[in-house]
């Protein structure tokens, strides 16, 4: 097994779309690590969070809300 997933894998692992890894990125304390200019993901880093409960909590970061 490749030591680091890619974010199509990773997609392709959590059966998501590229745009919601990239979410969970942003907003979420997925575990990942960014390479350069790429993000990477360890498999049994994600399996833990995902384990742990976090995949499905509030996001880390929180958008203010604009008034109509």
């Amino acid at each position: 097994m490749k030591p680091w997933l890619t974010v199509g894998e990773g997609a392709e692992y959590a059966n998501v779309s590229r745009d919601t890894i990239y979410s969970w990125v942003d907003k979420t304390d997925i575990p990942a690590h960014k390479v350069g200019r790429l993000w990477k993901f360890r498999k049994e880093e994600v399996d833990a969070w995902v384990r742990s409960g976090q995949a499905s909590a509030k996001s880390k970061r929180t958008k203010p809300q604009r008034s109509r």
